[in-house]
């Protein structure tokens, strides 16, 4: 069952959420909150699995709730759900850890997809958003093709997994190794093409028409 707390300042949408995946019978609603702050003092009290976010709210808005609720509580996943798809937004809301963007128009079928995936440990952006976040990013990773082609077959498979959105757990199932191992490639993989973290690994990935990513749908 994933436990979800829903956020946001309109008691109409949080109760129209609630009755739009009333049949699905893997989704639970735990809580709700009408701001950041309620927000945080309803997670100190219960954990939830998924927080679904509303950016415009009164008082502390979704995005600085989004960053504390990351930096707090790591198993949980924050599925941004709003009116607003303003780039510099989305980009914000995902850099401090959001694991997805939805308009609240999105259909109550994609949005109950969108919360098993990103409960799963994947990233789920609605259509036109994943572009939005990549015209945030000021310049472009260049890494030339002699040094990607020093990565050894299994670090680009583990580069294409992680541009699907698979976590350490879930790349070291599909290749069938341990997650210390996935680490030491993702260390590797880092040093060789001196980037920062996974993400850029991930827009990287997306740049290689090479990058193997067998496993994942």
């Amino acid at each position: 069952m994933i436990e979800i707390l829903v956020v946001d300042d309109q008691s109409l949408i949080r109760r129209a959420l609630q009755l739009l995946l009333a049949d699905e019978p893997d989704l639970a609603f735990v809580g709700e909150s009408d701001c950041g702050e309620a927000a945080l003092d309803a997670l100190s009290r219960h954990v939830p699995d998924v927080v679904l976010m509303d950016l415009l709210m009164p008082g502390m808005g979704g995005v600085e709730a989004t960053r504390l609720i990351c930096q707090r509580y790591a198993t949980v996943r924050v599925l941004v759900l709003s009116i607003d798809d303003h780039g510099d937004r989305v980009a914000q809301a995902m850099k401090y850890g959001a694991s997805g963007y939805l308009m609240k128009n999105t259909p109550p079928e994609e949005l109950a997809i969108a919360i098993r995936a990103v409960h799963k440990g994947y990233t789920h952006l609605g259509p036109g958003l994943g572009q939005k976040v990549l015209a945030q990013i000021p310049d472009p990773i260049l890494v030339p093709s002699s040094i990607w082609q020093q990565l050894t077959s299994r670090e680009q498979e583990v580069v294409g997994l992680i541009s699907k959105g698979a976590n350490n757990r879930e790349i070291a199932q599909n290749l069938h190794i341990s997650e210390k191992t996935v680490k030491n490639h993702i260390t590797n993989i880092l040093n060789r093409l001196d980037l920062r973290d996974r993400t850029q690994v991930a827009i990287l990935a997306h740049q290689q028409p090479t990058t193997k990513s067998e496993g994942i749908p």
